[in-house]
Formats: C-alpha cells, sequence, structure tokens
C-alpha cells in the first residue's frame, strides 16, 4: 500500500467547488465551543469521578486534562488556520500523513461524536424523564429504557435526536440561534450556583484532599479528558466561518479556557458543599444543593442540565454530519451522503445518517461501555494533530499560517507523550472494545474506501 496523500493547497481549492453556507463568526464558534464542552461533564461527571478517583482533588483533574487539551488546541489553531475545510483532524492528517491514518482519525472521530451524542442523547432523556415524573407525567417505563435495560426503546433519547437533526437539515443558522439561547441559560444556572454554594462550604470537606493520592488524580484526569471533547467540534465548522484564518484560533482556545475555569470553579466548589464520597450518582449537583437545603437551586441545576446536555448533542450531531459530509466528498464513504440541499445549503443527507444512528443508538443498544470509548477516539486524534503540526512545519514551512503555534517543538511533542499517557490509562481498561472498534473500521476501509478512492485511482 503506497503512502496516498493530499496536497494542502489542492484539498482548499477542492473544497471551494463544493462546500458550505458561510455564516459563522468568531462569537458563534466560542459559543458552539462552550456548547459542545459544557454538558454532562459539570452535571454528572464531576461527582462521579470525585467520588470513585480523585475526591476534591478532582479540581486538579480537570486542570491537568485541561493542560494537556491546551498544547492539542494550540496545534488544532494552527492547522484549522492553514486548511480551513470542514473534517477537522480527519482533514488534517489527510495532507499530513495520507489517507489510511486520515481513515483511522476520521473512524476515531465517528466514536467520539457518534457514541457520544448517543450516550448524551440517553442522559438528556433521564434528565427529562426525571423532571416530568416530579411534574406529575410519568411515562411507562418500557418506553424510557432499553432493551437490555427491559424495555422496548428509550424514546425521549430517541426523540430529541431526530428533534435535533431536523433542526440542521434546515441550516445551521437555527442551530446556532438555539445554540446561543442554551449556552447563555447553563451559563447563567452555573453562576447561580456558584453564588449559592459558595456559602455553604464545609472546609472540613476539604481535609483529605487527595485521599487516591497522584494516581487517583491522573486516572482522574483521564476519565474527565471527555468533558473536554467539545472544543474540536469547532474545527469541523471551518467551511462554514466567514474568517476562519482568523476566526478559528479564537473559538478554539477561547472556549477552551472558558470551559477550563468553569470546571475547576464547580468541582471545587462541589466538593466543598458535600462529602466527595458522596457524589457518586446521576445528579451530583441537584442533590448537593438539596441536601444543603437549596431545593430552588437544585431545580435550576436540573433545568441547566437539560439545556447543557440539549446543546452539546446539537455540536455532537453537527460535528459527526460534517466528518461524513468530508469522508464522502473524498469517497472513503458512498458518494451519495456528499450532497448539498438546494435551498437549505445544508448536508442533509449526512445530517439525516446522523441524527438516525445517534437515535438508534441512544434508544436500542447500551452505553456504558461504548461511551467509555469516546476518549480513546479523540485522544488519538489529537495525537495525529499535534504530529501533523510538526509534519508541516518541516515539509511546508513556507505555508501561510494565519496563527502560529507557540513553541511548536515543545508543545507538539507535549501533546503527543500526555494524550499518549491518556491513552495508555484508558487501554488499560477498554482496550478490547477499542480494539473491535479499529478492527470493524480497518474492514470497512479495505473492503470499500481503499478502492474508491480517487487516489487510489491516480496511484
Amino acid at each position: 500500500m503506497n503512502l496516498r496523500k493530499k496536497n494542502i493547497h489542492d484539498v482548499v481549492t477542492e473544497a471551494k467547488k463544493n462546500s458550505l453556507n458561510k455564516t459563522l463568526t468568531a462569537v458563534d464558534l466560542v459559543m458552539l465551543g462552550i456548547g459542545g464542552t459544557i454538558g454532562t461533564g459539570i452535571f454528572v461527571v464531576t461527582g462521579i469521578a470525585a467520588a470513585k478517583y480523585a475526591g476534591p482533588a478532582i479540581a486538579i483533574s480537570y486542570l491537568v486534562a485541561a493542560f494537556v487539551c491546551v498544547f492539542a488546541a494550540l496545534a488544532y489553531a494552527e492547522l484549522a488556520s492553514m486548511v480551513p475545510i470542514a473534517g477537522s483532524a480527519y482533514t488534517y492528517s489527510y495532507v499530513t500523513m495520507g489517507e489510511f491514518v486520515a481513515w483511522l482519525v476520521g473512524w476515531g472521530l465517528i466514536l467520539e461524536y457518534g457514541v457520544g451524542a448517543a450516550t448524551v442523547a440517553a442522559g438528556w432523556a433521564g434528565y427529562v424523564t426525571g423532571i416530568l415524573k416530579s411534574g406529575g407525567i410519568t411515562i411507562p417505563e418500557i418506553f424510557t429504557k432499553t432493551p437490555d435495560s427491559g424495555g422496548l426503546i428509550n424514546l425521549p433519547a430517541v426523540l430529541i435526536s431526530l428533534f435535533i437533526g431536523a433542526m440542521l437539515y434546515r441550516g445551521m443558522k437555527q442551530g446556532v440561534a438555539l445554540n446561543r439561547v442554551l449556552v447563555v441559560i447553563k451559563l447563567l444556572v452555573i453562576f447561580i450556583f456558584l453564588l449559592i454554594a459558595t456559602p455553604m462550604i464545609k472546609t472540613e470537606n476539604w481535609e483529605d484532599f487527595t485521599p487516591f493520592g497522584i494516581n487517583g488524580i491522573l486516572m482522574g484526569a483521564a476519565i474527565v479528558f471527555y468533558a473536554y471533547i467539545g472544543f474540536d467540534c469547532i474545527a469541523t465548522a471551518a467551511e462554514e466561518c466567514k474568517n476562519p484564518r482568523h476566526d478559528l484560533p479564537i473559538g478554539i482556545i477561547g472556549s477552551l479556557l472558558i470551559c477550563m475555569i468553569l470546571y475547576t470553579s464547580v468541582s471545587l466548589i462541589l466538593t466543598g458543599i458535600a462529602p466527595y464520597f458522596s457524589l457518586n450518582n446521576t445528579e451530583p449537583v441537584a442533590k448537593a444543593l438539596r441536601e444543603n437545603g437549596s431545593n430552588i437551586g437544585s431545580a435550576l441545576v436540573a433545568t441547566g442540565a437539560v439545556a447543557g446536555m440539549t446543546s452539546v448533542l446539537l455540536i455532537l450531531i453537527y460535528g459527526q454530519s460534517r466528518i461524513f459530509f468530508v469522508m464522502a466528498r473524498d469517497r472513503l464513504l458512498p458518494a451519495f451522503i456528499n450532497k448539498i440541499h438546494r435551498k437549505f445549503d445544508t448536508p442533509h443527507r449526512s445530517v439525516v445518517l446522523t441524527s438516525f444512528a445517534v437515535a438508534m443508538t441512544a434508544g436500542l443498544l447500551p452505553l456504558e461501555v461504548l461511551s467509555q470509548l469516546v476518549s480513546l477516539g479523540t485522544l488519538f486524534a489529537f495525537m495525529v494533530v499535534a504530529l501533523g503540526v510538526l509534519i508541516l512545519r518541516i515539509t511546508d514551512p513556507k505555508a501561510h499560517r494565519s496563527f502560529h503555534c507557540p513553541a511548536v517543538y515543545f508543545t507538539a511533542p507535549m501533546a503527543i507523550l500526555s494524550c499518549g499517557y491518556l491513552v495508555w490509562s484508558l487501554l488499560m481498561q477498554n482496550g478490547v472494545w477499542f480494539m473491535l472498534w479499529s478492527l470493524l473500521g480497518l474492514i470497512v476501509y479495505f473492503t470499500y474506501g481503499y478502492h474508491k478512492s480517487p487516489l487510489g485511482k491516480k496511484s
């Protein structure tokens, strides 16, 4: 198998012939990043990771995970400014390391976005079902549980996935408007939580700050890394940016820094108002407020959680549809997916495929194991992006870069090494399942994509 690689300049030219409608600004991208990041991580994962892995030091775990993400984000920002094309890490790896690596990255991104979206949809359904029940509306369990849990289908998860898909079918403009509203709601809820909870802090809850030691902090960082993956969705929006070379770096780095501050603040205060070992439940933030006598605050947090998960689901389905679109444009997936709607200027077929796949996965399949694999696909993509920055600095040093990754020969290797450590930690838990997913990807590539690729016909 020869090394099939695209020329970076040809990729940009080719994409212009079949590009998407440009509507997004730098502010939209920052909001997309926050919308795709702040959700189940801050409202659910924080408490569970504190209880099982890091204790109150979960705040340090979030800082460690953010530290890793910053290295990767700087590399992302440079490549995004050079290759302002939909596809994110998939496209970047195509022009730096060739088609085979690009396929592996794209397959990993399907795991990140697709399974991640299905997991969020299931979490959304759980919260909404609980809220409806407290209001006197009970949905029969057969329609709220997957077959492995004794139900028929998780209908709320299916319906929210299809609703988001229908909105994105008509255009990202509507999606951006909804995302802005949802982001404002959840940011207000987070700030209200910080105001309500800060006076409730009991310093004795922090006395045993690192109950699981340094290994617990690092394992906690590997677990909560899942909570940061939304920022890379911004890179999938490259073709819909008005000024991608300028706005993409702002969106990627700006949203990551804002989310880092929010995660660290919430996790520190949460473990201050409740013993860390009591937080292993599906609504740790809301429950901690209730146990401190703030029922109103608990209700607000539940509202924020629903808003947060809705916006995350929106961004993940959006990102996955763009990955499918660009992979089909490269003929690694069936070409019928690579169509743009005449009226709405959207990749409507990839949106339909994505939302239906997410709906069926969330509605019918057990997600516990699959959801643990999401970070693995993301970390692999981050490592490839960092390596791609190094390769292009050597092979094409004079290429126009509107954003330069600072101290690239330190930053990029640190991104590779730190992501690699987290990959190793997660493989110890889920290696078999991840290898099976990768094997399935290889089968699909060598039985279809390898033979359909235009690059294969040229070689």
